[in-house]
């Protein structure tokens, strides 16, 4: 069965909100002030090479379809080619190619795309898509690029709403000018 893998850039204090900047946060672009290395690029290299499909919420999506399909290079040419899976009510028309959205029933919907055969399902950003995955006992790993700076407010990656969750530790390493590469297993049965 394929793996569901969260991969979230994070501030220490847990603010996942706008990242790169995009979305006018206030506070947003706060990765852009620190260098990821040449180790770091891989880490986010290497998980898009072992991934075949995405999984977004609706705002991530139309982020990033906007975004990528204008971009070139193997990274783009990656995420453009690999199948899209949308999650959203509201979605009227989804523009970039290969993406499929999922309306209703998301536990039942995602548990027959982690059926199906492939590589890993890799979710980004989404953080109500994130904690309702989770809630429904759906990731199998997280991988979470922690980046040395607390913004105090924002949309955090759990919300107050999570139940407790334990995790397994699997790796751990320093990249960059203080960013720390966490990956962890679920330990909840599917």
């Amino acid at each position: 069965m394929r793996k569901v893998i969260v991969s979230e850039f994070v501030t220490l204090d847990g603010v996942m909100e706008d990242p790169g900047g995009a979305e006018k946060f206030e506070r947003g672009g706060w990765a852009f002030q620190f260098e990821r290395g040449p180790e770091g690029d891989k880490f986010k290299y290497d998980e898009i090479m072992a991934s075949d499909a995405l999984l977004l919420g609706r705002v991530t999506y139309e982020g990033f379809a906007e975004a990528w399909p204008s971009r070139t290079g193997e990274f783009a040419d990656k995420m453009n080619s690999m199948s899209k899976y949308v999650i959203s009510a509201t979605l009227k028309h989804a523009t970039w190619n290969n993406t499929t959205v999922i309306r209703s029933n998301i536990a039942e919907e995602v548990s027959k795309v982690k059926a199906m055969p492939g590589k890993d399902i890799l979710v980004a950003g989404s953080a109500q898509l994130v904690n309702t995955l989770r809630q429904n006992n759906l990731i199998d790993e997280y991988r979470l690029m922690v980046y040395p700076v607390i913004l105090g407010k924002g949309k955090r990656l759990f919300n107050d709403e999570s139940d407790m969750h334990a995790l397994r530790l699997v790796e751990a390493k320093q990249v960059g000018s203080g960013i720390l590469t966490l990956i962890y297993h679920s330990t909840k049965k599917q």
